[in-house]
């Protein structure tokens, strides 16, 4: 597979507003681990192997453990995730595929039960950034494979 367009340097002002509400993000108050399991989530969902080559690799060097990344596609039947965390992998499922019962009222309660108000709005922000960014890298091709983890990474 080859790249179809590097968009950083065709529209770098857009994506720099895309790194922009990753730094915001970085600081919201929702805990790395989570916001690594929404990426990877939204990005398997999505079919994004560039993305999901990248958070595997950031989620392994914050210390998220190997069985959990593997059982991450079977979250509902693996006994290694939270109910916050379950809750944030629904609500990711739901506003990811939108089309498909647009974020039914039972996934938002359930995710209403474990974040606040404000922590809601930075979730439902970090599934859209990540949505956003598998788009570009569908879209475009990104290549998989040669991302390397940062082990201080922000966003």
């Amino acid at each position: 597979m080859e790249a179809r367009l590097y968009d950083a340097k065709a529209a770098p002002g857009g994506i720099r507003a895309l790194y922009g509400l990753e730094a915001y993000l970085a600081g919201c108050g929702l805990e790395p681990s989570l916001r690594e399991l929404v990426k990877l989530w939204a990005s398997q969902i999505n079919g994004c192997a560039y993305c999901i080559d990248m958070h595997t690799k950031d989620a392994r060097a914050q210390g998220e453990t190997e069985q959990r990344l593997y059982l991450l596609d079977a979250w509902r039947e693996a006994p290694f995730y939270s109910d916050r965390e379950r809750a944030a992998l629904a609500w990711t499922e739901a506003v990811t595929l939108i089309t498909d019962g647009h974020a039914p009222d039972g996934v938002f309660e359930q995710a209403r039960k474990h974040f606040t108000d404000q922590k809601l709005v930075n979730l439902i922000l970090a599934i859209a950034a990540i949505n956003a960014w598998n788009r570009l890298s569908i879209g475009f091709r990104a290549v998989p494979g040669a991302y390397q983890a940062r082990t201080s990474h922000a966003a």
